[in-house]
């Protein structure tokens, strides 16, 4: 991020605080509950925005070396994902070309040779058909035709991005727009995956995905833990297309209160995501990134999966090993030096006590509310504005109506 986009966001954020007031959309928007609970509309997203969509399935950490491998099943088509022997990224269905069965079934590993299980072909991280047993029983087959459905794939600023179906177009910088630049200087190339952790609950995707979407909450759900860390109710917030940047303060933001402006630190005292349409939260820092991806379940609209991916620098790595120690980590106690816990228990403890143990279950209760047919819709306010803006961005993909804005007494 650059220097001055640095200095803009942190006076706005001083602004917010100093003013006691958040960030203004200037509309309170109506947003109708049938968008969680309708199956036709179900239907339409799964087929036009996860079928029909590039999908961003991680990043280069997924794939740290040659002949590695990583596999992906949350949007109808089974990807295996592979670096080859020369280091490119690569993608394909991941079945065997004799009888369709699942080729590889870990998650994640490294191989020179991916060999089906059922009869023992096998193919090597080009998708080449390189092994087919007892071929002089099986008949001749022109092996240059019998690789691996591949699919197009590309690796851009260390982001991996696979289109579902083998003849769609890719274009990340494309996708990304104006944020692309931006994006670029994170270095997500860099950062090593170290977990992740996955939560499937009974609320929409899209209510999933409203939990990021404002600070408003901070001081009421998370009293007892995120707002010991974060400010709420302040945010800068800019739009580049479909896709959006989403700041807030730290609470230690205060330290900066009375130093000159070149003396101001943008690490630490801001958090922020980048919402790339239409499913992914994006989370980067110094010293690690956090990929938030979620997913409707195809039959039902009550439900669905978020993945969270976890990446650190080398450095960040060795740092939390020695810090932690083995026992529970608490990432909203400060020691005595002013620092919280780091590295990935902590992260791990951030997303069960807050996403998943305050944030989704506030989302089930909203579900079932919408689900009963008595409440028909939400109001999104003024200081709601990533609302506003990633709902209207999937109704408009889908060729439906902005969101109506709140009628007035």
């Amino acid at each position: 991020m650059k220097r001055a986009t640095e200095l803009k966001i942190l006076r706005e954020l001083f602004r917010q605080l100093d003013e006691n007031v958040n960030v203004d959309a200037g509309v309170q928007l109506v947003n109708p509950t049938s968008g969680y609970t309708c199956r036709d509309q179900a239907s339409r997203e799964w087929r036009e925005l996860f079928q029909g969509l590039p999908q961003l399935i991680g990043l280069t950490g997924d794939l740290p070396e040659a002949n590695s491998y990583y596999t992906i099943d949350n949007f109808g088509v089974p990807v295996l994902a592979t670096r080859d022997g020369d280091g490119v990224f690569r993608a394909f269905l991941n079945a065997c070309r004799h009888r369709g069965v699942r080729l590889a079934h870990d998650e994640r590993g490294s191989t020179r040779r991916h060999t089906c299980v059922f009869h023992g072909w096998s193919y090597d991280p080009a998708g080449t058909l390189v092994g087919l047993t007892r071929q002089h029983d099986f008949g001749e087959i022109d092996r240059s035709c019998h690789g691996l459905v591949e699919l197009p794939a590309e690796e851009r600023h260390g982001m991996l991005w696979v289109p579902p179906q083998p003849d769609a177009e890719l274009n990340v910088q494309g996708l990304l727009g104006e944020l692309d630049e931006e994006v670029a200087g994170w270095n997500l190339g860099d950062f090593v995956y170290q977990g992740d952790k996955v939560i499937t609950m009974d609320l929409n995707w899209k209510l999933a995905n409203d939990t990021f979407g404002e600070t408003y909450h901070f001081k009421h759900l998370h009293k007892n833990t995120l707002a010991n860390i974060l400010k709420g109710d302040a945010l800068h917030y800019e739009t580049f297309g479909r896709n959006h940047r989403f700041c807030f303060a730290t609470q230690a933001i205060d330290q900066l209160r009375g130093k000159p402006e070149d003396e101001w630190v943008f690490h630490g005292n801001v958090s922020f995501f980048y919402y790339l349409f239409a499913n992914i939260q994006l989370s980067p820092n110094r010293d690690g990134v956090t990929l938030i991806k979620m997913y409707p379940d195809a039959d039902n609209p009550g439900t669905s999966t978020t993945h969270i991916g976890f990446y650190y620098t080398p450095e960040a790595i060795e740092a939390a090993v020695e810090t932690q120690g083995s026992g529970k980590v608490n990432p909203y106690e400060y020691d005595k030096d002013g620092k919280r816990p780091s590295g990935l228990a902590a992260s791990q403890e951030v997303f069960t006590s807050t996403v998943e143990q305050e944030d989704y279950l506030m989302g089930q209760t909203t579900q079932r509310a919408a689900e009963c047919g008595l409440l028909d819709h939400v109001v999104f306010g003024r200081n709601e504005p990533a609302l506003h803006h990633y709902h209207n961005t999937i109704r408009a993909a889908l060729g439906q109506p902005p969101l109506a804005e709140l009628a007035s007494e």
